[in-house]
């Protein structure tokens, strides 16, 4: 009998710590990755499914162009040189070997920047047993070891947990499991907090991210379904610029704070939609402008063949200073006529309205695009006055100056090359334009009285814009397909012309297997940009084959690879001579603008 009892005794004991391993472990697989970073978490990056993203990439509209064969074939060379280096075998491997845990929430944290030391956490949870982890992160951490001089490792205990350590002055790695968990830190110290509020033992267990306001804010305009997030609190970085500021005794004046001061914090996240690519950016700060909200009156001077288009608040009249130390500092100061000619801000903004519009056509019939800025006029003749202003400053040039119907035109003709460029401002009492030529800006002074346009009527237009919510003070649209059979028309012979007379083209581009533009187009959707001032702060949203900020990071990058490699070429290319052509550059990233 006693034995029975003994034994019912001891069933229940393990049925218990069982229970009660499971009840904690699935608190602490459960639990959001904020609450295991102390409150002051500078930066955050998460990835809540890798393998997922993973799938939502290879079904997403720019993967699925870059597997097109015809796009394959045309860059197999390119291909072909890249797979035979040693690190893409290596990262080929290591993408195999996180797919094989499987992880999720994945996470990397910057939690604490103390004398310029930073303090770094990570983790994620991954599929499997600890052993079968083990297996694929020993083979990283002894690669670590075996890459860096002088590493040594040692094994700690804390709290149940053992934790490998890694030294090598003035880095060192600790990691560790707490299943089904994988941590890992740049100290010792690090860890252990992590671990102790990832098995519920903190002292003080309120003190996360998860509690921090500015982060809450944040995580309420993060959707639900997102494939990445970022996290950014910028106190730590304005705290130190109001350092500097008081450091060299440039004070802003009483009420006054620089942008980066107002922001209580920044955050993003992507995801993947109907094979799009959706970014949303959230800045955390009070609204800049008021009483003003975005129209989108300039769409009415689109056509059929825009495929560029962007509205946004921009206060000229606040900028008059800074613009004119941009321009000295480029050797124009045509900002500084405005102040010898008694023009002040106040002038500029009973001249002109806050919406800045800008367009580009592409004409079929055209060999490049023709690029349109215009402002809307309050005051016709302060207006005039300032145009007036501006145009006199430019002392080593002729404009010529008409009136057709009640409308001033101003015009300069430039030195010629292969692009005509006449420099043209259309002023009416409605709307200023500006142009590269005088047949562009006149043609959109007769389409600005209309109610719409061809371009605010079209379906593609149309269904982008419903994309996204109304903005309140930027809006950018973008006609990818458009665009790139514009380039394909204009490009395509002249590649072909050039790899007939400089033998070294064709043999790093074949332009005979150029893709047709058909088969680029098809996976080639608008790209459109909203920007909107949402409860606490402003939401600005992308979505795309890429988008907005994604193309002007490409464009940038591949502007510094084109600098280099002209650069290794020895500053220019033999041939016949050289001329200037215009391309059309993408939009920079939205930003809020007072």
């Amino acid at each position: 009998m006693r034995r029975l009892i003994f034994v019912i005794i001891a069933l229940a004991a393990a049925a218990f710590a069982g229970w009660y391993y499971w009840k904690i472990s699935l608190q602490i697989s459960s639990a959001p990755v904020s609450t295991l970073l102390p409150q002051g978490t500078i930066f955050l990056a998460h990835l809540p499914d890798f393998n997922r993203t993973r799938d939502d990439w290879h079904n997403c509209d720019i993967y699925q162009l870059y597997r097109e064969q015809a796009v394959q074939d045309f860059l197999r060379p390119a291909l072909a040189g890249v797979s035979n280096l040693p690190k893409t075998n290596a990262a080929s491997q290591t993408l195999q070997e996180i797919e094989q845990l499987d992880p999720k929430h994945a996470f990397f944290a910057l939690t604490a920047l103390d004398n310029n030391n930073p303090r770094f956490v990570g983790g994620f949870r991954f599929r499997g047993s600890e052993e079968e982890a083990e297996r694929v992160i020993s083979r990283w951490r002894s690669t670590f070891q075996e890459q860096t001089p002088g590493a040594k490792s040692e094994k700690l205990q804390y709290q149940r947990h053992e934790i490998e350590l890694v030294t090598a002055p003035p880095f060192t790695l600790a990691t560790t499991y707490d299943r089904p968990w994988f941590f890992a830190a740049t100290d010792l110290t690090g860890l252990k907090a992590l671990l102790d509020r990832a098995d519920h033992r903190a002292k003080n267990p309120e003190g996360t991210l998860d509690d921090d306001g500015a982060y809450r804010a944040a995580v309420a305009h993060r959707p639900s379904n997102y494939a990445a997030f970022f996290y950014l609190q910028p106190k730590i970085f304005s705290d130190r610029l109001a350092a500097l500021r008081a450091t060299v005794r440039s004070n802003p004046a009483p009420g006054e704070s620089t942008m980066l001061e107002k922001m209580r914090c920044i955050a993003g996240s992507t995801r993947f939609e109907n094979g799009k690519i959706h970014d949303v950016l959230f800045l955390g700060m009070p609204r800049l402008e008021r009483g003003i909200m975005l129209t989108r009156s300039s769409v009415s001077l689109g056509t059929k063949e825009t495929f560029f288009y962007l509205s946004m608040l921009l206060n000229l009249g606040e900028r008059i200073d800074i613009l004119n130390q941009a321009a000295a500092f480029a050797g124009a100061k045509i900002f500084q006529a405005l102040a010898d000619s008694g023009v002040a801000a106040d002038d500029w903004k009973a001249a002109f309205g806050f919406e800045l519009g800008s367009l580009a056509d592409w004409p079929s019939s055209a060999q490049w695009p023709s690029l349109l800025l215009t402002l809307p006029v309050m005051d016709a003749a302060k207006a005039g006055k300032i145009v007036e202003t501006l145009i006199g400053a430019d002392e080593n040039a002729t404009w010529t100056h008409a009136e057709k119907d009640g409308i001033r035109y101003f015009s300069k003709q430039s030195a010629a090359s292969l692009v005509a460029i006449t420099p043209t401002i259309g002023l009416s009492d409605r709307i200023l334009i500006g142009g590269f030529d005088p047949v562009s800006v006149e043609e959109a002074m007769k389409r600005s009285g209309a109610a719409s346009s061809e371009l605010s009527g079209s379906q593609t237009y149309k269904a982008a814009s419903r994309l996204l919510p109304a903005p309140t003070n930027f809006f950018a649209y973008v006609d990818t397909g458009l665009l790139y059979s514009r380039l394909d028309a204009s490009l395509r012979p002249m590649l072909l012309m050039a790899a007939a007379f400089m033998p070294a083209v064709a043999g790093s581009v074949d332009p005979t297997k150029v893709p047709s533009p058909e088969i680029i187009t098809k996976h080639l959707s608008p790209i459109v940009s909203s920007q909107r001032y949402d409860r606490d702060g402003y939401v600005a949203e992308s979505v795309g084959p890429i988008t907005l900020d994604q193309s002007a990071i490409g464009f940038a990058i591949l502007s510094s690879l084109g600098a280099g490699a002209r650069q290794k070429a020895g500053g220019g290319v033999t041939g016949w001579g050289s001329t200037a052509t215009a391309t059309p550059r993408p939009t920079p990233s939205p930003s809020p603008t007072p």
